[in-house]
Parts: structure tokens; C-alpha cells; sequence
């Protein structure tokens, strides 16, 4: 969490919610919307609760007993759900996560877990693609990291342009996937397949 951020009061939350409420054109004080605070902010806490979560911790057990393997470790279609920072509206999608073990491994639901944490957070797809390979680089200091995010945004799709069905697709690389062509390209064609 920020420092620099003074976090309202659950009551000052709630009368937040109220006011858009009545923004928007209804009642708060009308019987189906008395609860619609209340319900909405323990909604938010679930939705971003990323916010209390570090994604670090999460690699706190690595494994060295690897027999000198030497290959890619990829999961695949990994789904979250995460919100666009600049509308409010959920983006869901799959993440594809990949990493050239340095010696060490770590447990596959770990990865999941980043993803998690990393999406319960107001953001855009491209960042969160990046801080996915970028947490997983600082913790366990593979030879090298791949993420590719796959994802329709309701941003677009029910609003403003109005497009439904379109696709984003981003990809983070670092180390030997962004330096080794052959690498590069089995991991996006495997992130590809479905």
C-alpha cells in the first residue's frame, strides 16, 4: 500500500457510494439500495484484495533437487480476472507463464498465486504483464522469463466502442526468451494453442 495514501473510513466509503448512487440517478435511501454500500465495498475487498497481498512472498520455498533439468517450466492458461484502472471494469483472461530454471524451481501453484495477487489490483493489461515477469525474475533469478496474457476487456466491449469479442493479447520477455529466437517462438506458439 502506498504511504502516501490516507485510506478513507469504511463510513466515508459507503457515503461515497451513496453520493454515486444518487449521481447516477436513483435513490440510496430506497429499500433495494439501503444494503448497496455495504455490499459493494465487501465486494471491492475481495475484487482488490491484492492490495494486501505481496507478491514475493509467495516464492518463499524453492526446490534444488532438479537432477540438472534444464528446460522451460510453462503453465499454461492460468484465468484471472482484474480490473481496468481507467474505467473500473473488469478485464478477464488466461495467463501463460514461463521460466528457464537457474538451479532452482519453485512449486507450480506459486506462479498462480503472483498472477492472482498481481490481477486483484486496479491495472492495465500491459503492466501486469510486466510485474508478473518481473516478480517472478527478482525472486528466483532464472536464466530468463515469459509471460503472455490473453485477455477481453468490458472497458471496450460494453462501452465505448461497443465491440465484443476482441482480444488483447501482451507478452513480457526477459533473460533468454527475449535473447534466444528458438526459445522465444516455442513459447508463443505454445501460448497459442488451445
Amino acid at each position: 500500500m502506498n504511504d502516501k495514501i490516507v485510506k478513507p473510513t469504511q463510513d466515508q466509503a459507503e457515503e461515497a457510494v451513496r453520493t454515486i448512487i444518487s449521481w447516477l440517478g436513483d435513490d440510496p435511501s430506497r429499500a433495494g439500495l439501503l444494503e448497496t454500500p455495504k455490499r459493494v465495498l465487501k465486494s471491492y475487498k475481495e475484487c482488490f484484495v491484492g492490495y494486501t497481498q505481496d507478491p514475493t512472498t509467495v516464492i518463499n520455498k524453492t526446490f534444488t533437487d532438479i537432477d540438472g533439468y534444464n528446460g522451460m517450466v510453462l503453465l499454461q492458461d492460468i484465468n484471472f480476472i482484474s480490473f481496468c484502472e481507467h474505467h473500473l471494469l473488469p478485464f478477464k483472461g488466461i495467463a501463460n507463464v514461463a521460466y528457464m530454471p537457474n538451479k532452482m524451481v519453485i512449486g507450480i501453484s506459486k506462479i498462480a498465486r503472483i498472477v492472482d495477487i498481481l490481477s486483484k489490483r486496479l491495472q492495465i493489461q500491459e503492466r501486469l504483464t510486466a510485474q508478473i515477469a518481473n516478480t517472478i525474475d527478482s525472486c528466483l533469478k532464472p536464466f530468463g522469463v515469459a509471460v503472455s496474457i490473453i485477455a477481453a476487456h468490458e472497458c471496450m466491449s460494453c462501452r465505448g466502442a461497443s465491440k465484443d469479442g476482441v482480444k488483447v493479447r501482451t507478452h513480457h520477455l526477459l533473460g533468454l526468451f527475449s535473447e534466444d529466437e528458438q526459445l522465444r517462438h516455442t513459447f508463443l506458439t505454445l501460448s497459442d494453442k488451445k
